[in-house]
């Protein structure tokens, strides 16, 4: 496993981290904790030393799961939680006030409780579930980051930005008071790079590069036969006609990877990599095979620059969150 800076914050992490949405137990399916657990092990024996969670993720169980694999392993891995929004909503909605979704003693307890969680004495990355780039001048989400910090309970402070929006983080990258950003960045939606990313080499900001496989779409496995659970959170993502949509792209992608050593999975995650602003991305991991899979990526060759050209010509403008 290899490790990159995370900006300005100097932590060491694994170029491949743990994103701990699909262990959360409710809008994921079709996994254990037992199996995710024996997955999050894996990794960490592979190297891995930055996981991703949230609050959010199955109030609270992601984040338990995390703290007492830990607590049991005792290896020095870093945390990274968010702050879920008071109001619930994904992603934040215009002319909603910061009030509504990021009070200060709201924010406070929030991390109080990730911390029993995680059974921590200290957050490593504590960030905003959502972002809206109209609070960038307010001084209240300003005051929280530095109360955070302050007190000792967080080490570093970002945000996790809007899905297929990476400029709404310029703004607060701007201001030079977020040590990292996480954002969407893979094959489908590389506009990261585009203004985002050469601003936070600028900064000095982090980059956390998330969604590296589009919420499975980028393993090549779901086609239009494919079948998801009404709760998985994957069966709306997918909806309607996108399954055959995801097929499509990705037959012609990989007509165009013909050649290319490893798989499609694998080849999205060195693509994210391939940016020299990414310092992790944080692909799901729930089963043994998928963690050395992934983590089989850190260390190999660069992908040559006429397969990057190629990969660049796959982007595909649409949000499926919608």
């Amino acid at each position: 496993m290899l490790y990159r800076t995370l900006g300005r914050t100097s932590l060491k992490v694994s170029e491949i981290g743990y994103g701990a949405w699909g262990i959360g137990q409710v809008q994921w399916l079709g996994g254990s904790d037992d199996e995710s657990l024996l997955a999050l092990r894996r990794a960490i024996e592979l190297g891995v030393n930055f996981i991703d969670t949230a609050l959010a993720y199955g109030d609270g169980h992601s984040e338990q799961l995390v703290g007492n694999l830990l607590r049991e392993i005792k290896s020095k891995v870093f945390i990274a939680t968010k702050i879920p929004p008071k109001n619930r909503v994904w992603p934040a909605r215009a002319g909603t006030p910061l009030s509504e979704v990021f009070p200060r003693e709201y924010c406070m307890q929030s991390t109080e409780e990730s911390l029993r969680n995680l059974k921590v004495e200290q957050i490593d990355l504590q960030q905003f579930h959502v972002w809206n780039a109209e609070w960038v001048d307010q001084d209240e989400w300003r005051r929280t980051a530095e109360d955070l910090k302050a007190s000792g309970k967080v080490a570093h402070f970002g945000v996790s930005l809007t899905e297929h929006d990476p400029d709404s983080g310029v703004g607060i990258v701007g201001t030079g008071l977020v040590d990292v950003v996480q954002v969407i960045y893979n094959i489908f939606d590389p506009t990261a790079a585009v203004n985002l990313f050469p601003l936070c080499a600028q900064h000095n900001t982090g980059v956390i590069a998330r969604v590296p496989l589009d919420e499975g779409g980028l393993t090549g496995s779901v086609t239009e036969q494919t079948v998801f659970d009404p709760s998985d959170f994957r069966a709306g993502y997918f909806k309607d006609n996108r399954k055959k949509e995801v097929e499509e792209h990705v037959a012609a992608l990989k007509k165009d990877l013909e050649g290319v050593d490893g798989t499609l999975a694998e080849t999205a995650l060195r693509f994210c990599l391939a940016h020299s602003a990414v310092a992790t991305v944080i692909p799901g991991m729930r089963r043994i095979k998928t963690a050395e899979s992934s983590c089989g990526v850190s260390g190999k060759a660069p992908l040559p620059e006429d397969t990057l050209a190629c990969l660049k010509s796959h982007a595909w403008a649409r949000n499926f969150y919608n």
